[in-house]
C-alpha cells in the first residue's frame, strides 16, 4: 500500500460502519508500475518510493491523544493529518501526469502550485517568482534572435529526474551516500529529500530569465543585420544587485554557525559552496569563483557578450526562500540546490570544465561530487523537446516536437521525434550533408539545428553531454524518426489570461457557491482567505475547472481574457449555455474525482445525525460523493449520468457561474466576452 494513510483510515471506517467503504487507493495508470518510459517511472517515483511523504507522527499522536483530526480537507480539522499529506502527494502526482500527457504551460501550472504548496507552505507568496518567468517569455522573447520556453521546460527537467532516480540504481546509491542515506532503512526517507531537493533545482533553475531577456532583446538589435556579438555591441549590464546579492545580519549569522566561517553576501555563499563540492576535483579556488561569479551580471563583455541567468536564478531562489522559509531553515542541501542552478548554464562548461577548449578542456562532471547539478546538466541538456520557439532564429531551425524515453537496464535511449511535414527541409540538408561528406571537408559540416546535432554521424548532442557530465556507468543512445504532427492534442482554444489571473480566476470560482447573492458585500480579501483555508485537492480543483472553462467558453461561443477588446462583456449565461456547458463540467469533475479515489456512495448522509458539518467530515473520510461514477465509464456513461440527476445536483453544475462573472469582476483585467 503506497498511500499509508489512505488504508488507515479505510481500516477505521471498516471497523466503526462494518462495511469496506474507503477510502481506496487510486491505481496507477497503465504499465506505470513496471514502464521505464518517462511518466511511468517517474508517476511510480511519487506513488511508490515517496511512501509517507510529509508525515508527522507528533502530530498522529496528538490526534489520538485529543480525538480531534488535525488535517484539512474541504475544511480544516475534517481528517486525519497524515491522510491530508497522502492526498496532496496524490495530487502531485495526477498533475505530473497531466502535465506529461499534454505539455501544456497551464498543466506545468498546476505542478508548480503542487510544489509550492507542499514544500514552500503557500502559493500565493512566491507565484509572482515563477509566473512572471511565462509572462516575459511570452511576450517579449519573440524580439530575441534564439529564445525557447522555459516553463514547461523546467517540469519536463524535474520529471526527467524523478525518472532517472527511480530507474538507476547507480545514481540513487550516489545520492544517498552524498546525504547520507542507508539505502536499507532510508529508502522513503532519501526519496522524499530528493524530491524536496530535486524540485527546488528542476523547478527554479531558469526563474532567472526575465534578467536575461532583456540583455538579449538588445544585442537582438545588433544581429539583425548579421552583426555578430563582441567588441562594439551595446549591451546591458545590472548594477546594485544588493536586492539579490546581499543578506541580512540573521542571514550572515545564521550560515556562519551553519558552516563555521563568514559570509557576506549570497556570492561568498555560492563561491564557497561550488569550491566544496568541486575544489579538489578541479583545481579551482574559492576567489577566483567569486570573482567569476560577481562579474557575471556586472560584466557580461568578459564572457562573450552573454548574460547568465543561472545568477538571477539562484540569487533570486535564495532571497525567495530566505522570504518564505526564514533563514533559519535553510540547509546544506539548499544551498547545494542553490550551487546546482548557478553551475547549470554556462559557469561549469565555461569556467570550471571548458568543455569546448582542447587546451584547457577538465573531466565532465561525476555525479558523487555533486548529484544535483550533475543531473540538473544531464536532464536539461536531454530535454529540447516541445518547447515553444519565441526567437526569431529558433522559429526557423528544427526542434524534436515530442520524445520517447526508456529508462530500463541502467542507460537512456532517447527517441527524438520531428515533424513530418519538414521531412523536405530535412531531405534538403542530408543531401548538402552527403555532399560535404564527399568533398574534402576543410569546412564544417552543414547543420540544421537541432535536427543535424542528434542525426548526423558526429552525435554532436550526444557527445556535448558526455563532455558535460560523466555518462561511463549511465549510457545515452540518441535516435531520431519522424512523425506528424497532432496539432489538435494541446486543446488549444481562443481563451487566454496570463497566469497572474489564474489564481483570482480560480478564487472567484470558489466564491459562487459561498456568496451567491452577495456577490458585492464580499471583499477580495475574504475569497482569498476562504480558498486559503481549503486544502490542496479542492484548491486544485478549482484551478481546473479554470484550466476547463475556456473549453466551454469556446463551445457557447464566448471567452474570456485579461486584454482590451472590442467585444461585448458576458454579463450572465442563458439558459441555452448552460445546458451546453453543464454536461461538460459534470463530466471534467467526474474524472477528477474518479482520478483521486473518489467512490460513489451516500454512507456518510445516512450513519450520522443531520449536523451538516458532521456529515461533510464523514463524506472527505471516506471519500465517497453520492454523485460520483464507480468503474470504468465512457462519455456515454457519463451523460446518462448526468441525465439522471435530480433538477438541484444538475443546478449544481451551473447555476453558481452566474455567480462567478459577478465575482470575476472584483479582480483587476480578466473578464468573459461574447464573439458575435
Amino acid at each position: 500500500m503506497a498511500y499509508t494513510a489512505l488504508e488507515q483510515m479505510r481500516r477505521i471506517n471498516k471497523e466503526r460502519y462494518n462495511v469496506d467503504v474507503g477510502p481506496f487507493e487510486p491505481a496507477m495508470f497503465g504499465a506505470g508500475r513496471t514502464g521505464s518510459d518517462l511518466k511511468s517511472a517517474a508517476l511510480r517515483f511519487l506513488h511508490e518510493r515517496c511512501e509517507g511523504l510529509r508525515f508527522s507522527s507528533e502530530t498522529a499522536k496528538r490526534e489520538d491523544e485529543t480525538g480531534q483530526y488535525l488535517g484539512t480537507s474541504f475544511y480544516p480539522n475534517q481528517i486525519p493529518y497524515n491522510m491530508q499529506m497522502d492526498i496532496d502527494r496524490l495530487c502531485l502526482e495526477r498533475e505530473l501526469e497531466n502535465f506529461i500527457d499534454s505539455g501544456v504551460a497551464e498543466d506545468a501550472y498546476t505542478v508548480y502550485y503542487c510544489f509550492l504548496k507542499m514544500f514552500l507552505g503557500a502559493y500565493g507568496r512566491s507565484s509572482k517568482m515563477i509566473e512572471l518567468l511565462s509572462e516575459f517569455e511570452s511576450n517579449a522573447s519573440s524580439l530575441l534572435m534564439k529564445h525557447r520556453d522555459h516553463y514547461s521546460h523546467s517540469v519536463y527537467v524535474f520529471a526527467l529526474g524523478l525518472a532517472i532516480f527511480e530507474t538507476n540504481e547507480d545514481f540513487r546509491k550516489t545520492f544517498q551516500a552524498f546525504y547520507g542515506f542507508t539505502p536499507e532503512r532510508d529508502e522513503h526517507r532519501a526519496a522524499a529529500f530528493f524530491l524536496e531537493y530535486w524540485g527546488l533545482t528542476a523547478l527554479f533553475h531558469d526563474i532567472g530569465y526575465p534578467f536575461e531577456i532583456p540583455f538579449e532583446q538588445v544585442l537582438a538589435y545588433f544581429e539583425v543585420d548579421r552583426k555578430k556579438r563582441g567588441k562594439g555591441s551595446l549591451f546591458l549590464a545590472y548594477r546594485d544587485l544588493d536586492y539579490l546579492s546581499g543578506m541580512s545580519d540573521a542571514q550572515k549569522a545564521h550560515f556562519a554557525k551553519l558552516f563555521s566561517r563568514p559570509f557576506e553576501s549570497v556570492e561568498d555563499l555560492l563561491a564557497y559552496g561550488i569550491a566544496k563540492r568541486l575544489g579538489t576535483a578541479y583545481d579551482i579556488f574559492e576567489d577566483d569563483l567569486l570573482d567569476t561569479i560577481r562579474r557575471k551580471p556586472t560584466e557580461p563583455n568578459r564572457f562573450g557578450y552573454f548574460m547568465d541567468h543561472a545568477y538571477f536564478s539562484a540569487t533570486r531562489l535564495y532571497q525567495e526562500l530566505c522570504e518564505v522559509l526564514g533563514e533559519e531553515a535553510l540547509t546544506a542541501a539548499h544551498i547545494d540546490a542553490l550551487t546546482a542552478i548557478m553551475l547549470h548554464n554556462s559557469l561549469f562548461k565555461f569556467a570550471i570544465a571548458f568543455y569546448k577548449d582542447r587546451d584547457k578542456c577538465k573531466p565532465p562532471l561525476k555525479a558523487e561530487l555533486h548529484p544535483l547539478a550533475y543531473l540538473l546538466m544531464l536532464c536539461d541538456e536531454l530535454q529540447c523537446w516541445d518547447r515553444t520557439a519565441y526567437g526569431r532564429n529558433s522559429r526557423t531551425e528544427l526542434h524534436p516536437m515530442d520524445a520517447e524515453f526508456d529508462f530500463g537496464r541502467g542507460m537512456i535511449h532517447a527517441l527524438y521525434c520531428f515533424d513530418a511535414e519538414e521531412s523536405e527541409k530535412i531531405g534538403e540538408y542530408e543531401a548538402r550533408y552527403r555532399a560535404w561528406e564527399q568533398g574534402d571537408r576543410q569546412d564544417a559540416p552543414p547543420r540544421l539545428k537541432a535536427y543535424s546535432d542528434m542525426a548526423e554521424k558526429e552525435q554532436r548532442f550526444r557527445t556535448d553531454i558526455e563532455k558535460i557530465v560523466d555518462l561511463s556507468g549511465y549510457p545515452l543512445f540518441i535516435t531520431t524518426f519522424l512523425r506528424t504532427a497532432d496539432r489538435k492534442s494541446k486543446h488549444t482554444y481562443l481563451s487566454g489570461s496570463s497566469f497572474l489571473h489564474m489564481y483570482d480566476f480560480a478564487v472567484a470560482i470558489n466564491g459562487r457557491y459561498r456568496y451567491e447573492g452577495r456577490e458585492q458585500e464580499i471583499s477580495v480579501e475574504q475569497l482569498e482567505r476562504d480558498f486559503d483555508t481549503m486544502s490542496l485537492e479542492y484548491q486544485l480543483s478549482n484551478i481546473n475547472q479554470v484550466k476547463s472553462f475556456s473549453k466551454y467558453l469556446n463551445a457557447i461561443g464566448c471567452f474570456y481574457t485579461d486584454r482590451p477588446v472590442d467585444f461585448e462583456m458576458l454579463r450572465a449565461f442563458t439558459p441555452e449555455q448552460t445546458a451546453v456547458f453543464a454536461p461538460m463540467e459534470h463530466a471534467r469533475w467526474v474524472r477528477a474525482h474518479r482520478a483521486m479515489g473518489w467512490t460513489a456512495g451516500s454512507l456518510y448522509e445516512t450513519v450520522t445525525t443531520d449536523d451538516e458539518p458532521n456529515r461533510y467530515a464523514l463524506r472527505e473520510q471516506m471519500r465517497q460523493h453520492k454523485l460520483c461514477m464507480n468503474g470504468d465509464f465512457g462519455e456515454l456513461e457519463i451523460a446518462r449520468h448526468y441525465l439522471n440527476l435530480s433538477e438541484k445536483d444538475q443546478g449544481k453544475d451551473w447555476k453558481p457561474f452566474n455567480s462567478m462573472l459577478k465575482l470575476i469582476r472584483k479582480f483587476d483585467g480578466l473578464r468573459i466576452y461574447k464573439l458575435d
